[in-house]
């Protein structure tokens, strides 16, 4: 099994990364500069990036794509200093760079009738609407709805598509105060990819295997 990780330099990214290299399975991470083996360099904001780590990835099966990346431009911004260029920066990322890179990588996950995994968060769902971090809420709202639609067009390709929560993580977006450590979040993400099939594509689940609410 091959898996190939978005953002996988640190954090979530990061433990997932060792989760399934310490499974003995082929893992693949990617950062924006990664020249050794085991890593493909990669800006999911930049299309010409996005097309250049396909080339590198070559033609191989791939059994599971996570898309991982993801930036929190307005963390203890007011609401005054939200530019359109942060609008711009969070999207580029955690929306068109999730679906530039499951595009390049479409060929590979149908030879293989792989799995995506969207890493989401629970402040996407329209239940979870308490005020501000704005840009954050609305990016990851828009990649939950992307993979729900996804889930529906790539069915009739064996390619099914979950997106989750990954948890209140201790990481520098999470803070230290966070609930869970990167290592459980990872673990548990890890089973919920493994459980992911056709029959609950276009799922929304948390770390830990329950049903998140649109």
């Amino acid at each position: 099994m091959t898996t190939l990780i978005t953002g996988a330099n640190r954090g979530i990214g990061r433990a997932m990364f060792d989760a399934y290299r310490a499974r003995g399975e082929a893992v693949i991470g990617t950062h924006r500069d990664a020249p050794q083996k085991e890593w493909l360099r990669l800006d999911v904001a930049d299309p010409g990036s996005v097309a250049q780590m396909a080339k590198d990835f070559g033609g191989q099966p791939l059994d599971l794509l996570v898309c991982n990346a993801g930036v929190y431009v307005e963390k203890g911004m007011a609401l005054e200093d939200l530019t359109a260029d942060l609008w711009a920066q969070a999207f580029a990322v955690n929306v068109t760079g999730v679906f530039l890179s499951i595009q390049a990588l479409l060929p590979n996950l149908k030879a293989a009738k792989g799995k995506i995994a969207i890493i989401s968060s629970q402040m996407a769902s329209d239940t979870n609407a308490p005020g501000g971090s704005y840009i954050y809420r609305a990016s990851k709202a828009a990649v939950l709805n992307l993979g729900r639609n996804l889930a529906v067009d790539l069915k009739g390709d064996g390619v099914p598509v979950g997106i989750y929560h990954p948890g209140w993580v201790q990481t520098d977006m999470g803070g230290s105060s966070a609930a869970i450590t990167p290592t459980q979040a990872a673990t548990g993400l890890r089973d919920q990819f493994d459980a992911l099939s056709l029959d609950i594509t276009g799922c929304f689940k948390t770390w830990d295997g329950h049903d998140h609410p649109f």
